[in-house]
């Protein structure tokens, strides 16, 4: 894989992942439509679409190349099917540490795992890095692992991570915690969704793993199911590569062209969705309706000054908790004309949910809390339909 660290991460978006520059080459790569490969003699990784499709290798390069990994990236079906590949690693007798507020898909592989007696799950405090550092101290002990005797390919301590997290946009001390991990030999991997690769780049910052659900804002218009995940560590790669390939958790030909075409856009469409996102924030901290906003990028954000350090832009995703009851900020979302009530987050266009609607999220998700993944759109329209459905529907104000 040639990277390219001379340009800037937009331009690498649009020129890596391409055919080479020969004469009467297209611009862009073929999509591969085949399920099986012509060989003769002994059978290779080659001979079947479940190892190998070429369709897969721009966007593995792209976002590898963005992640700064050492390795091409691992294209899957879903963003999910990547997160399984990662927690599936931990052998029967394992421990995954995870954040307690935490994209409840993961919770939930990680939950039936230890239903199964394969795994026990401790939950973590992320913005309390002390206590998170005990934790993985008790963890390596009980496990008996320390930095001289790791097993990549079955980690008997896995460290999973969001920061920030969902939906609570908390924001964990990434340095210190990736390096308490690596110091104790615990195996270390960030979902870094939100972020983006242009926001942070966890490898950098002491992570094994890094994780998308590239369905998000690297394909970005919210029309396909892709996940990838990015690592330096070839004992990683290949166990990963093992659950995608025994698994069947491939992705489609015509799936990953979609995401490369998305991913060409995602510099121009971060930035703008980034900028909207802010200037909410700004304004709705002060709405009377509004308890709490959550945005890493306010100063007065509680991970703030951790962000600032450790991330390049703040995300285009905030929740905020209104002063209403659950069924009166049901009422917001039903009142709104330009902000989708849906979930899923990072597409074009603007997206809002209520997080406690789905009952696997925590008790500690106030009820009143509204995920805002913040579009392209501008931004005048978003605040003022936004607005004017919370003053009609809470303050009860005539539209």
């Amino acid at each position: 894989m040639t990277q390219q660290p001379e340009l800037s991460p937009s331009t690498r978006l649009v020129v890596g992942g391409r055919p080479a520059h020969e004469h009467n080459a297209p611009v862009n790569p073929p999509i591969q439509m085949s399920s099986t490969y012509r060989q003769v003699g002994p059978s290779g990784i080659d001979s079947y679409a479940r190892f190998t499709n070429q369709s897969w290798d721009g966007l593995e390069q792209v976002i590898s190349d963005l992640e700064g990994g050492q390795l091409p990236g691992l294209l899957f079906a879903s963003g999910m099917a990547a997160v399984a590949s990662v927690l599936n690693l931990v052998p029967v007798g394992g421990t995954i540490l995870m954040p307690a507020h935490t994209y409840m898909a993961s919770v939930t592989i990680a939950n039936q795992l230890e239903q199964r007696g394969v795994v026990k799950v401790v939950r973590l405090d992320i913005e309390n890095t002390e206590s998170v550092l005990e934790d993985l101290t008790n963890a390596a002990a009980a496990a008996g692992v320390d930095a001289n005797s790791v097993n990549y390919a079955a980690p008997k301590v896995l460290l999973w991570l969001e920061s920030p997290t969902n939906p609570m946009l908390e924001v964990a001390d990434l340095p210190a915690i990736l390096s308490a991990a690596k110091s104790l030999g615990i195996v270390s991997a960030v979902d870094n969704t939100f972020a983006t690769p242009l926001g942070q780049q966890p490898l950098a910052l002491g992570a094994d793993i890094v994780a998308h659900s590239a369905t998000k804002s690297i394909a970005g218009h919210s029309d396909v199911l892709l996940g990838i995940t990015v690592t330096s560590n070839k004992e990683l790669y290949d166990a990963m590569q093992a659950y995608r390939t025994s698994n069947g958790a491939i992705a489609g030909p015509f799936e990953a062209w979609l995401g490369l075409r998305g991913v060409r856009t995602l510099a121009l469409r971060v930035g703008k969705a980034n900028a909207n996102a802010l200037e909410l924030a700004r304004r709705l901290k002060d709405h009377p309706a509004v308890q709490a906003v959550r945005y890493p990028g306010l100063p007065e954000d509680p991970g703030y000054e951790r962000a600032a350090a450790q991330m390049q832009s703040f995300g285009c995703v905030l929740s905020i908790t209104l002063d209403a009851t659950p069924e009166q900020t049901d009422d917001v979302l039903r009142a709104l004309q330009v902000w989708t009530p849906a979930t899923s987050l990072g597409g074009v266009e603007s997206l809002v949910e209520r997080r406690r609607r789905h009952a696997a999220e925590p008790d500690s998700i106030p009820e009143s809390l509204l995920r805002l993944s913040v579009g392209i759109e501008d931004v005048e329209d978003l605040y003022a339909d936004l607005v004017t459905a919370i003053n009609a529907t809470v303050l009860g104000e005539e539209k």
